[in-house]
């Protein structure tokens, strides 16, 4: 995530493309990540005492060619030929986390899928992660066999062939799978060359209005700082499409919760952008590829604790509606996924709760209109999307929310 302390005169190379680390819990995803960009990316307290990524992580690493070798750190960068620099994101893998999870995957361009090789494959969050993500449609993953440090070669060869088991029949079938220790930082040349070979940087399009996606918000102010010297709110995310610059005034929906005539409602917040950031650097306008972070002239207090996480920014005027309620033409999978037993997914029923994740938004739907092939849902928490964008649906199964579909908006329902 942009840090606002550096200042350097070096040259601002831009991130091309978003890479997600996704995976079961404790597969190695922030380790690797760690490896690949020298930055720990799990800072919130609870991540560090229980040992897994709630929030989304980023990170930053620029790919290098040295000889026949591929590396992040390459010893003389003089000689080193640079092949693209990349934001990665660290997604949560626990299962009572994958809204946050579902919520990364709509920035990512590409993905590694983390399979611990200690562990028998697949574990219910592989699963689901996988499924999540030919849901979203990522076309291109690399698939990582990790902690082959802590196993012989025959469980190795024995994981290998789960991991090939796995994947048959799905659209990564034909995957790379590459063996490595991102604890012992063995193996890494060979990933980023699998990385360069299997996830090519998208074809962008920044003549549309601007869209940045919104993943986390907060205040970098220290306690006790004068008024004086405070820093307005900042905007982590990623851009869908155009550019945004420095000194733009811009809208971010939906806003802010507030009541009027005891109901809830969301009003848009306007501010200006102070300052565009790239991995700590300042620069004048951010485009897609990579994840950037906004410096705005908000009240800090309204962006902390990641309020503003699953909103959309662009210019004024640019934005789709806020949506209360949208009706959604549902694809069920025949198995739920992410649970150690096969069950099959029932049908959506009247007023039961679905988690919705759009963009980069999680909300709960109180289904409250069922008609043909349509399901009807309020919002606990208003969205702001087009019509025709793509939904994953997440059901309450016990006490955890298990993915089991996914949907298009036909219809929405402002107030």
């Amino acid at each position: 995530m942009p840090r606002t302390k550096k200042t350097t005169k070096e040259k601002v190379l831009q991130p091309e493309l978003n890479i997600g680390m996704v995976g079961h819990v404790d597969h190695g995803k922030t380790t690797l990540l760690e490896a690949l960009s020298g930055v720990w990316t799990d800072t919130h307290s609870e991540e560090i005492k229980r040992g897994i990524t709630i929030r989304l992580g980023y990170a930053d690493a620029v790919f290098y060619k040295e000889g026949g070798n591929y590396t992040t750190k390459p010893k003389d960068k003089s000689k080193a030929k640079v092949l693209r620099k990349v934001s990665f994101v660290d997604a949560p893998g626990h299962e009572s986390l994958m809204a946050t999870m579902l919520s990364g995957a709509t920035i990512m361009d590409g993905a590694l899928l983390l399979i611990a090789a200690n562990e028998d494959c697949p574990q219910p969050q592989t699963r689901e992660h996988l499924m999540a993500l030919q849901i979203i449609g990522i076309k291109n993953i690399v698939i990582v066999q990790n902690k082959i440090d802590l196993v012989d070669e025959k469980t190795a060869e024995k994981n290998y062939s789960q991991i090939k088991d796995f994947l048959k029949g799905t659209s990564y079938e034909n995957a790379s799978i590459m063996p490595l220790s991102a604890q012992h930082n063995a193996g890494l040349s060979n990933l980023i060359k699998a990385i360069e070979e299997n996830i090519p940087t998208p074809k962008r399009d920044k003549s549309k209005d601007p869209i940045m996606l919104v993943a986390r918000s907060f205040d970098i102010n220290r306690p006790g700082t004068l008024p004086k010297d405070m820093i307005g709110g900042v905007l982590g995310g990623s851009m869908k499409q155009g550019v945004l610059k420095t000194g733009q005034e811009i809208e971010i929906r939906p806003g802010r919760k507030v009541m009027e005539k005891n109901k809830e409602v969301w009003k848009p917040i306007k501010t200006s952008i102070v300052d565009l950031k790239y991995g700590g650097m300042s620069v004048k306008e951010i485009s897609p590829g990579g994840t950037s972070g906004i410096l705005t002239s908000l009240d800090p207090s309204i962006v902390k604790s990641d309020s503003l996480s699953g909103s959309l920014v662009s210019l004024l005027g640019k934005l789709p509606d806020v949506l209360y309620e949208i009706t959604l033409t549902p694809h069920l999978l025949e198995r739920v996924v992410g649970t150690q037993e096969e069950l099959s997914v029932e049908p959506i029923k009247m007023s039961e709760a679905l988690m919705l994740n759009v963009n980069s938004a999680a909300t709960v739907g109180i289904v409250n209109g069922l008609k043909k092939k349509n399901v009807t849902c309020k919002l606990k928490i208003a969205v702001c999307t087009e019509i025709n964008s793509k939904v994953t649906i997440s059901r309450r199964i016990g006490n955890r929310f298990r993915l089991i579909g996914y949907g298009e908006i036909v219809e929405g329902k402002t107030l």
